[in-house]
């Protein structure tokens, strides 16, 4: 039966090494996905095709490309429009394929200096608390890696050759079991730490940094790891259990009974309700223990000989058919069932064994831990001599591990660890697969359903005035001598006209004047005449008389062109005057339109001219990052995919604004009301977006057929017009839309794991709590009926 289990056990962590591979089906027979995105953006449309060579740009359903700004610039003085592609990348690869992609404006509802603080708070009140506590996993690993009591020190090497497959990059690539050798910086102390050289920091690993940012997989792994290298007693936690009481615990403070309790409830009670947390989950896999030997026995019998052999014969990705390929995909998968399947129910079993085998006050450890959970909530104290046998290590770690892991723990001696080789498990960072940029002060926007809100309230509108108020002042002035010419244009008109009218008048009477005068002249000669040829007094007199009448009708002509001239004077004067007068309003008011032509061209130059704001370069929704502990508190959690990454774009480092928001995209091309920039995520939770299923339209709000989706803001599913005119000057740009679909499931990755084969490898030492020393416990456990004092084998 040993003989059996050992090869089972190997046969499992062998299979994990080939599942490590990254072995895939063949692409032909999986969905496009995207798995980039990025902006091109230019004056002319040629310009920004070319920025981008090598992706897919988005075109319409008659093949244009569309341009994602189009018409969308303002008027007079606007730095115009600028055409905007989007291109995007494909891979049938699911993990590799963004799941989402949505939009946040300058004006939007985000919070950079939020999320700083709320991962300031993450730091202080989660990260430093846990290092705290946790310093004395690390501490016990280094005493146990130099011991002498041959179980520990082995356990301890082992845990340090596992945890050498990590390096820490911020210590030049050293690997991490030999770091936590020496003190880590947080137990130096930043003075003592600063001290140091840039070799000696080197040496001594930032504990905070890697708890806080290292790969999730990795952190769980590396603590479990530590957990499992504690504990520097001669004896396990298993060992000293039954000899633990908790009358003992009581007379161990030296205090009277009542502060006693209080005493001891301070030590204990955390960790113990820490423990009831997973009781009922390993109370129940007991209790299945028939089922699990049963499952056992038929696992080990089944028949894997068809599936190892494809493994074993497939001849690569490269020189095998697809139909190789795909029947490669479900032995792996049939076997990669099995393995699990059996790996769970051998450790079922073998804990269940090995408690049964321990005595326990009238019984056995089996029988503790088939104590119900409501029983132990009653009664909290029942478990605390569980927690006092744990070493301060073990218990600084009791949340990461299950009760099934911490039974591995005490059951397992150094043959345990002997019999696994790490030498084929490869070596990769602490922080593969992780975006660290989204740690640095600054670089992240937080985003929420009460930011947005705020931010509604506060939306630009067009009632903001474009013109200052001085320049509307000379806009009146300006108007006001404009009218001013227009009036002194009319009266100069009118009055050369009345010159004219005078001017004529007199010389109409000048003539009259000359006329009457010669006629007086003649008639004077002739009354002469007639006197010297003797005519009679009656022909003199009537001669006399006409000429009389001439005479005063010449002294009225004369008395009226005495006045005419006298008007004429005063109409030419007047004249020259107002000629004068409008003349130099004419100047004033052509220098008054220049003046206002000016300050209205600088008023909207200023009104174009946007002061933006630094684009982050990631975008996270306080929803996505946060979560609810059992007291209602909010906390940190970590999760990497959450994190929208910032589309870039072709800006140069000579763009205006580029000192602002580098090389992140802005789908309103530099020249809109604010910049709107767009996220993508690859959220592995989520489903990813299927390439082929892209949809411009241009000019038209209806949703497509099919479609229930697109390119949204933060905080709606709901497609956004592109061209808002929140965002751009033109209102009356057309609408632009863009829509996608999500595959309907994700491919089935051979890896298993998005963070690498490396890490993968790791996890099955650690994902399974101590993994690989299954077995130690299957060797010594399975059929060992009789009770005795605990020992490991």
């Amino acid at each position: 039966m040993k003989k059996r289990m050992v090869s089972i056990v190997a046969m499992i962590l062998a299979l994990v090494m080939v599942l490590a591979d990254p072995l895939r089906v063949l692409a032909d027979s999986q969905p496009m996905y995207i798995s980039d995105v990025k902006v091109g953006m230019a004056k002319k449309a040629a310009d920004a095709e070319k920025a981008l060579e090598g992706y897919t740009i988005l075109t319409d359903d008659k093949g244009q490309k569309v341009d994602l700004n189009y018409n969308a610039g303002g008027d007079w003085a606007s730095k115009g429009d600028k055409v905007v592609y989007l291109g995007y990348k494909t891979t049938t690869d699911s993990d590799k394929a963004i799941t989402d992609l949505a939009l946040m404006n300058m004006k939007g509802g985000y919070s950079v200096e939020d999320y700083d603080a709320l991962m300031e708070g993450y730091l202080n009140q989660q990260i430093i608390p846990f290092v705290e506590t946790f310093i004395a996993a690390i501490k016990e690993y280094r005493e146990n890696y130099s011991s002498s009591i041959p179980d520990n020190k082995t356990r301890a090497q082992y845990v340090h050759d596992a945890l050498n497959k990590y390096t820490d990059d911020d210590c030049n690539d050293a690997p991490l079991g030999d770091l936590l050798l020496n003190e880590t910086k947080y137990e130096m102390g930043d003075a003592a730490y600063d001290a140091l050289s840039a070799a000696e920091k080197a040496k001594h690993a930032d504990i905070v940094t890697l708890i806080a940012q290292a790969n999730g997989m990795a952190t769980l792994i590396i603590e479990r790891l530590l957990v499992n290298a504690a504990d520097t007693e001669e004896t396990t936690w298993i060992q000293r259990l039954p000899k633990i009481t908790y009358e003992d615990l009581l007379v161990k403070t030296g205090f009277t009974l009542s502060k006693a309790q209080k005493e001891v409830d301070k030590l204990y009670y955390d960790d113990a309700m820490k423990l009831l947390e997973v009781w009922d989950t390993f109370r129940e896999q007991l209790e299945h223990y028939d089922e699990a030997v049963a499952l056992v026995e038929e696992l080990q019998n089944e028949d894997l000989s068809e599936e190892e052999a494809i493994i074993e014969n497939f001849k690569g990705m490269a020189e095998s058919t697809e139909e190789e390929q795909e029947a490669l995909g479900k032995a792996m998968a049939k076997v990669q069932v099995h393995s699990d399947t059996l790996a769970n129910a051998l450790a079922d079993v073998a804990c269940a064994d090995f408690l049964k085998s321990v005595e326990y006050e009238d019984g056995t450890l089996f029988d503790l831990f088939l104590t119900p959970a409501e029983e132990i909530d009653e009664d909290i104290t029942l478990i605390y001599p569980v927690v006092a046998a744990l070493s301060p290590g073990q218990r600084a770690g009791i949340e990461l591990l299950t009760l099934e892991e911490l039974v591995m723990m005490g059951a397992t001696n150094q043959e345990g660890y002997k019999k696994i080789s790490l030498n084929d498990f490869e070596v990769s960072s602490v922080y593969f697969g992780v975006d660290r940029q989204v740690y640095e002060k600054g670089g992240v926007g937080l985003t929420s359903d009460a930011l947005r809100a705020r931010a509604e309230e506060f939306a630009m509108t067009d009632e903001d005035s474009v013109l200052s108020p001085l320049t509307y002042f000379m806009l009146g002035l300006t108007a006001v001598s404009v009218v001013a010419v227009i009036a002194g244009l009319g009266s100069v008109i009118y009055n050369a006209s009345a010159l004219t009218k005078a001017a004529s008048t007199v010389a109409s009477l000048k003539t009259q004047l000359a006329r009457l005068n010669n006629s007086i002249a003649l008639e004077s000669k002739n009354l002469t005449d007639l006197a010297n040829m003797g005519f009679s007094s009656e022909a003199l007199e009537s001669t006399a008389a006409g000429m009389e009448s001439t005479a005063k009708w010449a002294s009225e002509t004369r008395i009226a062109l005495s006045k005419n001239q006298s008007y004429l004077s005063r109409v030419s004067s007047r004249s020259a005057t107002c000629s004068k007068l409008t003349k130099g309003l004419g100047v004033a008011m052509m220098f008054l339109v220049a003046i206002t032509t000016y300050m209205s061209y600088r008023d909207m130059v200023n009104h174009y001219k946007v002061e933006f704001t630094p684009i982050p370069r990631y975008m996270v929704d306080e929803k996505d990052i946060t979560a609810f502990n059992s007291k209602g508190e909010k906390i940190v959690i970590k999760n990497q995919s959450a994190y929208y990454r910032a589309a870039l774009c072709n800006r140069s480092s000579s763009a205006e604004y580029f000192d602002t928001v580098g090389d992140v995209a802005d789908l309103n091309g530099d020249v809109g009301k604010q910049w709107l920039a767009l996220y993508y995520s690859k959220n592995e939770a989520e489903l990813p977006i299927l390439a082929n299923s892209l949809k411009a339209v241009k000019g038209d709000n209806k949703v497509p057929e099919n479609y229930t989706m697109g390119i949204h803001m933060f905080g709606t599913g709901a497609a956004e017009n592109l061209n808002n005119p929140l965002y751009i000057w033109n209102s009356d740009a057309p609408g632009i839309y863009v829509y996608y679909q999500l595959a309907e499931s994700r491919n089935a990755s051979l890896t298993g794991s998005g963070f690498g084969s490396g890490t993968l490898a790791l996890s099955a030492i650690g994902g399974a709590g101590v993994g690989a020393l299954v077995s130690g416990i299957v060797v010594s456990s399975i059929g060992k009926k009789k009770k005795q004092e605990p020992e490991t084998v």
